[in-house]
């Protein structure tokens, strides 16, 4: 029996005005750098979302994720969203990303909480979300 198409983990990262997440490849840099980020938006140039994924039994045809988000400035019954094909490739996950920059990111204010999605031929085939969605 195959396994079931899913969202494994989702990372929401802030980006500086140079497009990095972090100064250096350590993990510990990396959150604190992040806390930096979240502290100090004149710094800020975008958001990220590395989204790992499977779906085994899909074949190698293209899949949707669609990113959901409820900002600060737009926390009503219709959040943000942003939608990107991405494609399966076999039984081993991988990560795709999904980046919000420029005008977007400016007139969308602080991430309160999001919602991420795979849709196949129009239907949903797995879901992550965070705690407060």
């Amino acid at each position: 029996m195959a396994a079931s198409p899913r969202i494994i983990k989702v990372l929401p990262h802030y980006l500086d005005l140079e497009g990095r997440q972090s100064v250096s490849p350590s993990l510990f840099e990396r959150d604190a750098y992040q806390a930096t980020l979240r502290k100090s938006p004149a710094l800020c140039s975008g958001l990220r979302f590395d989204v790992q994924w499977k779906a085994p039994g899909v074949p190698n045809e293209e899949v949707t994720m669609r990113l959901e988000m409820r900002t600060s400035k737009k926390f009503d019954a219709r959040p943000f969203v942003k939608e990107q094909p991405v494609t399966s490739r076999g039984f081993f996950s991988r990560w795709s990303a999904v980046t919000v920059e420029g005008e977007a990111f400016k007139e969308m204010g602080e991430l309160v909480a999001w919602r991420i999605t795979l849709w196949r031929e129009g239907a949903q085939i797995a879901e992550q979300r965070s705690f407060l969605w």
